[in-house]
């Protein structure tokens, strides 16, 4: 289990030197979305939250094996 711990606190340290910011929680998330005042933003960013969701756990599936 401590690999799978190990590799989970890689991955989101990973996440704070990408090019694009990675919001510190969903609040932040809506904030932008609501600033760019399009209609189709809030959707995107639900679409954005699921896939990358789906991406942790196959990553956490991929770990596993």
């Amino acid at each position: 289990m401590e690999s799978l711990n190990e590799f989970i606190e890689k991955e989101l340290k990973s996440m704070e030197r990408s090019i694009v910011a990675t919001p510190k929680n969903r609040e932040d998330l809506e904030s932008f979305a609501s600033a760019c005042n399009g209609t189709g933003t809030l959707i995107a960013m639900q679409m954005a939250i699921q896939f990358g969701y789906k991406m942790a756990l196959e990553n956490l599936k991929e770990e596993i094996k």
